[in-house]
């Protein structure tokens, strides 16, 4: 599984393992693969740091990146003070509705929600570089597509490639004018933030639309065998994020959670916009339906949605309230059906390609049993 962009890299295996925690990025990147920790939930500087110490203690030496999410175009002097004085009164009562309809209790006096999107703004998300660029990290990928100008010329500077995800091949050919390095095709599969072109038609669109420049196919992939068919398509890597949530080195905050993801097939997933105020991937939930119900209020725009609903997601999280508790996730989430090591989910990925290799030589008639 190794492509120009695997080797330029120096990893053994094309396969880039986006994911929020620490321990998951390190271990993908021992494996073999490339870890790419994402930053967005660190609003903190020094936490961020504590995390790429910890990274850098136990790569054993492997490279590994940083995802960031910030806009292309500048936003000056907007503080979460003024985003969160936007957002109506309606929606505050609509939260507090559904939260008491299903008997989520408040957080303890004086506790603090645990989750909130801020890594989306421009100051948070450049002190995030301030301390990424400490650290030898080798890529940076921006999941709102091309970072401002500036930080593609910081990251060149440093010898540090620059990825950006795009949903079609108009956004890529901007990515790819914006003097990006890597494209990731993200498909309609995708968990997260993801588009409405399916990863089958949309990575061969990329690839012609940038070549020469490499692309890593993202979206519904998690086999072997899938990434066989990446390479297929002309993709020189995979991305993949939904797999690692329940790898044993994850961080998921609540056992409940991991047993739905274990239980969920791949139509229990929606595009949403109820996490975020952008259509994201994730498990199917009350919470989900709430948001979505015609009759309701609907999503805010990104950012105000995100920090309307965080103090929400916080108490359902903590409390493990079955009917509301989700998370973005993928269509693959349907293979995601016991914890594993991520070493074991490489032993899994790395035999299904072989698999798949030999039966498209044996088709071909290039058996070496022939």
């Amino acid at each position: 599984m190794q492509t120009e962009l695997s080797r330029k890299l120096g990893v053994e295996y094309a396969v880039f393992g986006f994911t929020p925690f620490p321990a998951v990025a390190a271990a993908i990147s021992r494996a073999g693969g490339f870890g790419v920790l994402g930053a967005v939930r660190y609003t903190a500087p020094d936490d961020l740091k504590r995390d790429l110490d910890w990274i850098e203690a136990h790569v054993d030496g492997k490279p590994y990146g940083l995802d960031v999410v910030m806009p292309a175009k500048k936003v000056e002097g907007v503080t979460e003070a003024d985003v969160e004085a936007m957002i109506p009164e309606g929606h505050r009562q609509f939260v507090k509705d559904t939260l008491a309809k299903f008997g989520v209790p408040e957080l303890a006096e004086g506790e603090a929600s645990g989750w909130r999107i801020t890594g989306w703004m421009e100051q948070v998300a450049r002190t995030q570089l301030d301390v990424a660029f400490d650290y030898p990290i080798r890529l940076l990928a921006n999941a709102l597509g091309s970072p401002p100008a500036d930080v593609i010329d910081r990251a060149h500077e440093q010898d540090v490639l620059v990825a950006a995800l795009a949903g079609s091949a108009r956004h890529a050919r901007k990515h790819a004018d914006a003097g990006i390095d890597i494209v990731v095709a993200q498909g309609y599969e995708a968990g997260g933030h993801t588009g409405e072109i399916a990863s089958m038609v949309l990575t061969p669109e990329v690839v012609d639309a940038v070549a020469p420049l490499p692309v890593l196919a993202a979206g519904g992939i998690g086999s072997g065998q899938q990434i066989a068919a990446a390479f297929a398509l002309g993709a020189q890597g995979v991305w993949l994020g939904s797999l690692w949530l329940t790898t044993t080195e994850a961080e998921l905050p609540s056992p409940r959670l991991i047993e739905k993801l274990l239980a969920a097939g791949s139509g229990d997933t929606v595009r949403s916009r109820a996490l975020t105020g952008k259509p994201a991937r994730q498990l199917r939930t009350e919470w989900t339906d709430a948001w979505d119900d015609p009759q309701g209020p609907g999503a805010l725009p990104m950012p105000l949605q995100g920090l309307l609903v965080a103090d929400a997601v916080s108490r359902i999280q903590k409390y493990e309230v079955e009917p509301l508790l989700g998370t973005p996730v993928g269509q693959i989430v349907g293979r995601m059906t016991s914890e594993r090591s991520v070493q074991a989910v490489f032993d899994d990925l790395t035999r299904g390609f072989e698999q798949a290799v030999e039966r498209v030589n044996r088709i071909a008639g290039r058996s070496e049993e022939q």
